[in-house]
């Protein structure tokens, strides 16, 4: 049981590492989805099945999605202030 345990914990270690040096914009949700997902087996391993149901939906499912939902935010808001700047400029030029 021990060794499972020094596993997982290696586990997450490489995962919170691959979370933090994530660059990628896009790649992002998913790397913190699978990330929640090892520490919710982490909870397993270590007989707490009621924390790992919990890390399960916030760490794999609402996070993620939060994620996405900003990201789609800050993209919508960026091509506004394209478009706005665009038409002003236009104006400008008559």
């Amino acid at each position: 049981m021990i060794y499972l345990q020094i596993a997982i914990l290696g586990l997450v270690v490489a995962g919170g590492t691959m979370v933090a040096l994530s660059r990628k914009i896009s790649g992002q949700p998913i790397i913190v989805s699978v990330f929640g997902l090892i520490l919710s087996l982490m909870f397993m391993v270590f007989q707490a099945p009621d924390v790992a149901l919990s890390q399960i939906v916030v760490g794999a499912v609402g996070l993620p999605l939060m994620i996405l939902l900003a990201i789609a935010k800050l993209r919508r808001d960026e091509q506004m202030l394209r478009r706005k700047r665009e038409s002003d400029s236009g104006k400008e030029r008559e």
